[in-house]
């Protein structure tokens, strides 16, 4: 246990330190401060729209973060073969994994805090110059959202992690990360347009299969994006909160498990 908290530990400090993580935030601050600026643009629901460009600009940072900073600090262990110094410790290859994405999961929370503060700011003054008693804004649900893409965030480095667990570099896992992630964020809406396909419309029993499979196999990344609800102060279907942590929980659990699963098993040269 000891050697699990230490190698998290050490994961989250050098991706505090990574210089990258410190661009990623001055670009994080600019948009941030250029959101000002445009909804100064919008005659109408400026609060509405500072709010979903403050929430869109965390889940962005936060994206790069976990494909560019996540994998690097994953897989530069395996490139440089610097995980023979690791395992030949006494740690157990699951207790690497585990550790690496308990580290990098520290890193997401202290990242989503430090930009969910500064994206209040826009929002706050845009709540102060346009006042307006129609609107409606609240901010338990943009603090729900923001924790929101702090868990899409960690599940999708519970899925970078698993790439890394048998791709041989850094740039397959970042490939298959991205391709999963684009198709976690459409396979809700693509099956949505697939239920409610019109008379005329022909779909293939195949194709209609694929994506049935897509949607049980891939992370449905649109559990966590409640945008929309957090921008117009919509509140939250009953359980929806509870559903989604325990999509959550499984999903990432089943994937961190795999990637040790696989550890286990692999040899290195």
């Amino acid at each position: 246990m000891r050697g699990l908290l230490s190698l998290a530990y050490i994961t989250f400090v050098e991706g505090i330190r990574s210089r990258a993580i410190f661009g990623i935030f001055i670009m994080a601050i600019l948009m941030f401060a250029a959101s000002l600026t445009l909804t100064n643009l919008f005659m109408r629901d400026i609060v509405k729209v500072a709010a979903d460009l403050s929430l869109a600009t965390i889940s962005f940072s936060g994206l790069l973060m976990v494909l560019f900073i996540g994998n690097n600090l994953l897989s530069k262990d395996i490139d440089k073969r610097t995980i023979y110094m690791v395992i030949s410790r006494p740690i157990s290859r699951a207790q690497y994994m585990f550790g690496k994405f308990l580290g990098l999961f520290l890193l997401i929370i202290a990242s989503t805090i430090f930009l969910g503060i500064i994206s209040s700011i826009p929002v706050y003054l845009a709540g102060i110059d346009y006042e307006n008693s129609t609107v409606i804004f609240k901010w338990n649900i943009y603090l729900i959202a923001i924790i929101m893409i702090a868990m899409k965030l960690a599940l999708i480095a519970a899925v970078t992690i698993f790439f890394t667990s048998f791709t041989s570099t850094s740039f397959i896992s970042l490939v298959l990360t991205i391709a999963t992630y684009i198709i976690g964020t459409s396979t809700e809406t693509v099956r949505g347009i697939l239920k409610m396909k019109t008379e005329g419309i022909e779909i293939s029993p195949a194709i209609e299969a694929i994506i049935q499979g897509a949607y049980y196999i891939f992370p449905n990344l649109s559990t966590f994006d409640i945008k929309l609800q957090a921008s117009h102060g919509l509140t939250l279907p009953e359980g929806y909160i509870l559903w989604a942590i325990t999509y959550w929980l499984i999903y990432t659990g089943i994937m961190v498990s795999a990637a040790s699963i696989i550890m286990n098993r692999r040899e290195f040269p």
